[in-house]
Parts: structure tokens; C-alpha cells; sequence
């Protein structure tokens, strides 16, 4: 009778051990399965944003070579940090950057915050005066020795909200 118990607790573990075998190697399959989708909906991802990076550098002085070949004789890897240097440099003044195209509507002044170099032309660039917001688009003309001068095109100043 002992040699039929250990016959039939035998049978038994056999029979865990092959089903906890097969679970746990189904478990490992679906995991690489899991992780291989993963990976592809962040490469997915990656490629598309990656796509819109380039669409959106594409109004850029860096990726548009005709705005490169105007600056011919300048590095322009150098010459877009210098204007963009030359142009919030103008926020220094006690009245604020004139380049804004607004006048102080309280006790701060308007400030430009952040810009981008679209072309060998245009410059859009946004500002505030820690109240009020808005954009511009600024017209530039760099001279032979690097000196960049300015003119405002156009300014919208966003409606202050109340809360």
C-alpha cells in the first residue's frame, strides 16, 4: 500500500511540475510577445515625432538652404545664436524691447521671451510683461560685419482673461 502512495504522489508532482512548466512558459511567450508590441508602439512613436520635428525645422534657418546660401559669407551655426543675442539685448532698456512693438501698459515692461529664426528675413518671437502676452514677427537684416538691425512687422498682444 506505501508502494501505491508513492506511486500516486509521484504521478502527482509529475503532473505540478509539467503544468507549472507549461504556465510558465506560456507567461515567458506572452511577456517577449508584450515587450515586442511595446517596442514597436514607441518606435512607432519615435518615427512620428520624429517626422514632426522635421516638418516643424522646416520653417528653420538651419534646414532651409536658401536662407543659408543668402548668408554665404557668415558660419550660420554662429550667426543665428548672435541675432537672436542682438535682439534680447534690446530688453536691458528701461522701456523694454521696442522690437515688441508695444509700450508699457503698467510697471513692466514688454520683454521678448523666445524666438525663432525662421529664415535669412523673419524672426517670430513671443513676450510679456509677466501680465500680458503676445507675438511678433520681426524682419532682420544682417550687415557685412555680422550687425543685425531690426524692424517690427507685426504685433498681437492676447486679451488679458480674468479668472
Amino acid at each position: 500500500m506505501a508502494r501505491q502512495l508513492y506511486l500516486y504522489l509521484f504521478i502527482i508532482a509529475a503532473l505540478l511540475a509539467s503544468f507549472t512548466y507549461v504556465y510558465y512558459s506560456k507567461q515567458v511567450q506572452m511577456q517577449q510577445k508584450k515587450a515586442t508590441a511595446d517596442l514597436k508602439a514607441k518606435s512607432d512613436s519615435i518615427a512620428q515625432l520624429s517626422q514632426q520635428l522635421a516638418n516643424a525645422d522646416s520653417f528653420s534657418l538651419q534646414k532651409n538652404e536658401y536662407a543659408q546660401n543668402y548668408f554665404a559669407n557668415f558660419d550660420v551655426k554662429k550667426l543665428e545664436p548672435s541675432i537672436k543675442e542682438q535682439l534680447l539685448s534690446f530688453n536691458d532698456k528701461p522701456e523694454g524691447n521696442p522690437y515688441t512693438g508695444q509700450e508699457k501698459l503698467g510697471e513692466q515692461k514688454f520683454i521678448i521671451n523666445s524666438m525663432k529664426v525662421l529664415n535669412h528675413r523673419w524672426i517670430i518671437a513671443n513676450y510679456s510683461d509677466g501680465t500680458y502676452w503676445g507675438d511678433v514677427m520681426i524682419k532682420y537684416f544682417v550687415d557685412d560685419k555680422g550687425k543685425a538691425t531690426f524692424q517690427t512687422m507685426d504685433s498681437y498682444i492676447y486679451p488679458k482673461e480674468e479668472y
